[in-house]
């Protein structure tokens, strides 16, 4: 299912995983909707989504999204963290909110980047990891497979 707004890579329904249980998935999917939500409602620029699953053991699931300024990204990562503090989905480590530039919040089994437009060129993650950079033209609300 994807997000208005959200290009969602690899989409999956990861129910009933070997070793896990419902309070754990719907603890990942509640992360997952609040970081989408929050970045659609703080106008975050072409926001993807990268299923992780079985790929690496960092993460389920992998968001990469832009803010038009460092100010931008900053408020951003802001937003995320605040209510993730107030729905009690824990604490995540979080680098880069200093500078602004990229600032990456890992919350366990979700890691969340948010770049600046130039530096996300520079490190393309999208690339590393198997996903198209998405463009322009491109509506973002298209389930890529």
């Amino acid at each position: 299912m994807a997000i208005a707004g959200t290009q969602t890579l690899n989409d999956a329904v990861h129910t009933g995983a070997l070793g896990s249980d419902d309070s754990t998935n719907r603890k990942i999917n509640n992360l997952r909707s609040l970081a989408l939500d929050c970045l659609e409602d703080m106008k975050a620029e072409e926001t993807i989504e990268i299923d992780l699953m079985g790929r690496t053991s960092l993460a389920d699931t992998m968001i990469i999204t832009s803010g038009r300024s460092q100010r931008h990204v900053g408020a951003i990562a802001d937003r995320v963290l605040q209510e993730m503090k107030s729905k009690g989905l824990g604490t995540a480590r979080v680098e880069g909110l200093p500078a602004c530039d990229w600032v990456l919040i890992d919350a366990g089994d979700i890691i969340l980047h948010i770049f600046r437009p130039e530096v996300r060129g520079f490190y393309n993650l999208e690339k590393m990891w198997g996903a198209d950079r998405p463009t322009s033209d491109r509506p973002l609300s298209v389930v890529a497979e």
